[in-house]
């Protein structure tokens, strides 16, 4: 009896971080250098903790054409980074996986091309590129892009 208790325990044990480990394994598939929709840059995701977020680590065109020096963030709508550089800029922040829904969301993503901030969030689609959903208030109102993996 004291040891088919015990073994019902360790099975429990064991299936508990088996599935810990599944989940977190689906959370980290989103890490790693993303080709934007229109090939003109990476955005490299990394994760803190439970958070996941992306910055810009390489840029089709990184030198302006007007200064010719590399690319400032003109458009954003503080004065105070404006001249904050293009290259290295955080884009995706806050980020938290959702097993239920298989999506990373609660997240911003930032378009330096616009200057805008949206809430946003990540899923992959069924061709293993990854769907980001920018929008303002609900997600039915906002644009989708697809994101595929840099090899």
């Amino acid at each position: 009896m004291k040891n088919r208790f015990l073994c019902v325990i360790l099975t429990a044990l064991f299936s508990i971080s088996v599935l810990s480990l599944t989940a977190q394994n689906k959370a980290d598939r989103v890490l790693g250098k993303w080709l934007n929709e229109d090939g003109d840059a990476h955005v490299e995701i990394t994760k803190s903790g439970e958070t996941f977020s992306g910055r810009l680590v390489w840029l089709k065109f990184p030198i302006d054409d007007e200064t010719g020096k590399p690319k400032l963030d003109k458009k954003n709508p503080d004065d105070a980074l404006k001249t904050r550089p293009v290259m290295g800029l955080e884009m995706l922040s806050g980020f938290t996986y959702d097993s239920d829904d298989d999506e990373w969301n609660d997240g911003n993503i930032y378009d330096p091309k616009s200057g805008k901030t949206y809430s946003c969030y990540m899923a992959f689609d069924k061709d293993g590129k990854l769907k980001i959903r920018g929008y303002i208030g609900i997600s039915l109102i906002g644009r989708t892009t697809y994101w595929t993996a840099v090899k």
